[in-house]
């Protein structure tokens, strides 16, 4: 979407008043795109200001643009048509018309809302269809009302106070629709509500009103976190029935857009009004309700440690969900035949059907609610043409399974496009969730189907079609397998290594040594993670660092660059070292088995290599030795992601070799070639006091050279142990 040259919503000096009632005083307010929730007590002037802006109350003074055009005076019909949306509180709908009608009734020939989209996006009001808007529930009614508006397919949508009243399964429901069309970006959402959960949880700002005026913008998560904040602005906060934590450490936050308070901070109480307030009260300003603020308890003399999670922690989370995945129109009997069984583990099962025929389904979570997740709904997925609907509906339900919670475990069943259907979802979940694939295509080349993921691919050996002697077995096997999975990940477990944080580091059958020095001198502070650097092994190891669950990493091989630039088979991808990036974290590295392109058998080498250098490391893996201008290719590359990194860099250079076979006298030797690669890092990595590549004149397995990476290592992170540990 092309950026916008003016904001969605701009309001400026606005007033309104009711009679003598100065109703909004001066409101300014800009919305550029996505969601923007505005909270305030009862009486504070919030439903008057979406009022105002439909045409439904006059403008005294002020101004209010839409897309850079005023819409002041304007009638609210010309505003909705000019492409102004309006959820209004009381929901307003026909009691004679059926939820079909009332959606007819609004919806256009074009534009990305659908009735079809709606009826996705809210699977209630289809099975709803014919009833009247007064034979439905509150819940229903308020989804009503909002598919109303989308149906107009607006610019903005102001909604007044879209959850009130409603069960928290439709609180829940309306979010994540919020959610989605801040991310999609099409439409702007100017959301007046007062569950603060909601309003937090659906936009990056929100505007908090108070006596009719706009008091302050602010960071959602800052206000989410700050209860004292929420009671000092808003008068809400803790309440007797309220379970979050009263330890202060839980409860950290911020007094003002300036102003951390650390999680030792002093425990204050706000009083934003000590006279109650009317309409035409001045707002007492934040620094007034600050310096009267009270403490109730004394901070501790001495500040808090940096609190270090280990990985263990990160990928033990306990979900409750099981989740069993597949296409029931195809392969109900299959699905139903795992579900059952997973169901003797005393687990909450739940198939969630992927089908794109629009057969009915009696699943738990049914097709169109998947395909609502998909950038333009459920007609980016039901097109009539099975390729397409196929490829829409592995998009939506990765986007799906991205948001959900509490998954315990995932199985799905099938052949080779119920396995590309599946799989990208599965990677969507973290390390450790327990992951099954059956699949036709299991027994063959699956690094598409698993990726830097952890998902278990069990052979069907017959195709997943009905239940007979063979698919009886295996599809109990792998129910089997991930009920127990789940019941393991369940069960209390000891401390084990439990206090340690996490370190990745990268090996080849080539630098093996230098990893195992390096991970007995490491061991007893860290949980050492050792990532075969096979391609998929960089990406899982990256992945993690993308996910937080690592500490630290010694990136000593990256031998993938040679496949990726030469054409070998464990390529890494050009988002190389991007974790590290990311991360802004410390980081360490090295040129391990940059000497050496990896092929198969030697029948498999392209021919126009055929007059290189070759080792045959076994017989389904032959090594071709790299030239000096492909290692000076492979330094200008690595030096380029270097030079992007924010954090310190340490990248080493081995002068007795990168490899094993790289030492003198062995069968890679050559000081030509690794000169050349050491000549292009120097030449293209900006060298700072922060950023550094260092020479050594050792082999990468040498003991001193692992001893130097070791001391590095320990300057960076020797404190993380001893934090996480209390020490």
């Amino acid at each position: 979407m092309a950026p916008r040259s003016h904001p969605i919503l701009e309001v400026r000096d606005l007033n309104v008043y009711y009679g003598q009632s100065h109703a909004l005083q001066g409101v300014d307010l800009t919305l550029d795109h996505g969601v923007l929730s505005v909270v305030g007590r009862n009486g504070m002037g919030k439903t008057t200001l979406c009022k105002t802006i439909m045409g439904l109350e006059p403008a005294a003074s002020g101004s209010i643009s839409f897309d850079g055009h005023s819409i002041v005076g304007m009638g609210s019909a010309e505003i909705a048509r000019a492409g102004i949306g309006y959820v209004p509180q009381g929901r307003r709908l026909w009691p004679s018309l059926t939820v079909d009608e009332h959606l007819k009734l609004v919806a256009r020939k074009s534009g990305a809302w659908t009735i079809e989209r709606i009826y996705s996006t809210f699977p209630r009001l289809a099975e709803r269809k014919n009833n009247g808007g007064g034979q439905l529930s509150g819940g229903e009614q308020q989804m009503l009302a909002i598919a109303r508006a989308l149906l107009l397919n607006p610019k903005l949508l102001v909604m007044d106070e879209p959850t009130e009243g409603l069960a928290p399964v439709i609180v829940n429901l309306v979010s994540d629709m919020l959610i989605r069309l801040g991310q999609e970006g099409d439409i702007g959402v100017l959301l007046i509500e007062q569950n603060i959960g909601v309003a937090t949880s659906v936009s990056e700002q929100v505007a908090i009103m108070v006596n009719g005026r706009i008091n302050r913008v602010m960071d959602a998560g800052v206000l989410s976190a700050d209860r004292d904040l929420q009671q000092a602005l808003l008068g809400v906060g803790r309440h007797a029935h309220d379970e979050t934590p009263l330890d202060p450490k839980q409860d950290a936050g911020q007094v003002d857009d300036d102003r951390a308070i650390n999680e030792d901070a002093p425990t204050k109480v706000y009083i934003s009004n000590p006279k109650s307030p009317t309409r035409w009260t001045p707002p007492v300003p934040v620094r007034v309700i600050e310096g009267n603020a009270r403490t109730v308890t004394e901070a501790p003399s001495s500040a808090g440690r940096a609190k270090i999670e280990p990985l263990s922690a990160r990928i033990q989370g306990r979900g409750t969900r099981v989740l069993v995945a597949g296409t029931l129109d195809t392969k109900a009997v299959e699905l139903r035949y795992i579900r059952d069984i997973l169901k003797g583990y005393n687990l909450n099962v739940q198939l969630v059907d992927l089908s794109t025929s629009g057969k009915p389904s009696g699943a738990e979570v049914p097709p169109h609610e998947v395909a609502g997740f998909h950038p333009r709904g459920a007609s980016g997925v039901f097109t009539g043409d099975r390729g397409t609907a196929v490829s829409g509906m592995t998009e939506a339900f990765s986007r799906w399974m991205a948001v959900q919670t509490n998954v315990a475990g995932i199985i799905a069943a099938g052949g080779s496009g119920g396995t590309a259907l599946a799989t990208p979802a599965m990677r969507a979940l973290p390390v450790g969730v327990p992951k099954v694939m059956i699949s036709t295509v299991a027994s063959g080349q699956v690094e598409q189907y698993v990726g830097p993921s952890d998902i278990m691919m069990l052979y069907s050996v017959a195709d997943v079609q009905g239940i007979n002697s063979i698919t009886r077995e295996v599809l109990g096997n792998g129910a089997n397998a991930l009920g127990g999975m789940v019941k393991a990940r369940t069960a209390p477990r000891g401390p084990a290594q439990a206090d340690r944080p996490a370190v990745g580091l990268t090996m080849f059958g080539v630098t093996t040594p230098a990893i195992q020095q390096i991970t007995k001198a490491l061991e007893k502070d860290f949980d050492c993670l050792v990532f075969h650097a096979t391609g998929v092994g960089g990406r899982s190891m990256e992945k993690l660092m993308d996910s937080g669950m690592l500490a630290a990493i010694v990136d000593l091989t990256t031998t993938e660059i040679c496949d990726m630039i030469v054409g070998g088979v464990f390529a890494a991808t050009e988002d190389r070292f991007g974790a590290s990036i990311r991360a802004g974290l410390p980081y360490i590295g090295s040129c391990g088995a940059l000497d050496m392109v990896n092929f198969g058998a030697p029948d498999t080498v392209p021919s126009k290599f055929e007059d290189r250098l070759f080792y045959e490391h076994n017989p389904q893996v032959t090594l071709m030795r790299t030239t000096a201008d492909e290692n000076d290719r492979m330094g200008r590359w690595i030096g380029e992601r270097l030079n992007e990194m924010s954090g310190p860099v340490r990248f080493y250079l081995p002068e007795g070799g990168v490899s094993m076979l790289d030492a003198p006298g062995q069968a890679f030797h050559d000081p030509a070639a690794d000169a050349a690669l050491f000549k292009a890092l120097e030449e293209t990595v900006r060298q700072t006091s922060n950023r550094q590549l260092i020479r050594l004149p050792h082999n990468i397995n040498d003991p001193e050279f692992a001893a130097a990476i070791v001391a590095t290592f320990r300057g960076f992170h020797g404190s993380v142990a001893r934090k996480a540990s209390g020490a």
